[in-house]
């Protein structure tokens, strides 16, 4: 298959060999599917499950022994920028995707003892507003490069409560999973 007929795909958080999102990097680049993944190793590092030394790149050649190109950046989705800056490399290096997997999450244990408006931010940013603001940016950035093709796909990916040790993010993937309309 000529790698500019090829599909494109984001994943976002593939931060991890054993992840879900490294899972569906791999399933996407199995199917022929070229692939941009988001990590973001500063997290990980310091309040996440901890660092995979050289992961991204590792993770990048395994996807490329698929046929397919593949690339990749670390990216904080609490920032206001970061959809934009992802879109549009992702567009400078593999051409416009089509299909765009939310995968990336912040989670911090939290129970009725620790809960605090911080945190409940921190993981807003994260699991509400980054997700909803690249989703619709990919949406528009789909419908101009894509016009009157109706094969683009967003894939929300949430777990679900309750987690009396988890109420943040369940709380911010609860809206996650209002938002996504389910195709059965």
């Amino acid at each position: 298959m000529e790698s500019m007929n090829r599909k494109v795909a984001i994943v976002t958080g593939a931060s991890r060999a054993s992840g879900i999102g490294t899972a569906v990097c791999l399933s996407l680049a199995k199917a022929g599917v070229d692939v941009f993944f988001t990590h973001w190793t500063a997290f990980d590092r310091i309040e996440g499950n901890g660092e995979e030394r050289d992961f991204p790149d590792k993770l990048c050649d395994q996807i490329k022994s698929f046929g397919v190109r593949a690339e990749h950046m670390s990216l904080d989705l609490s920032v206001d920028e970061a959809p934009a800056t992802l879109l549009n490399k992702v567009k400078e290096t593999l051409g416009p995707a089509s299909i765009l997997v939310n995968n990336a999450t912040y989670e911090s244990p939290t129970d009725f003892r620790n809960l605090s408006i911080d945190l409940l931010d921190k993981h807003y940013r994260v699991n509400n507003r980054g997700t909803l603001m690249l989703s619709v940016e990919f949406a528009k950035q789909y419908e101009k490069s894509f016009q009157n093709k109706h094969e683009g796909r967003i894939i929300n990916l949430v777990s679900g409560g309750p987690d009396p040790n988890n109420l943040a993010y369940i709380a911010t993937k609860g809206m996650t999973i209002a938002i996504t309309e389910p195709y059965l």
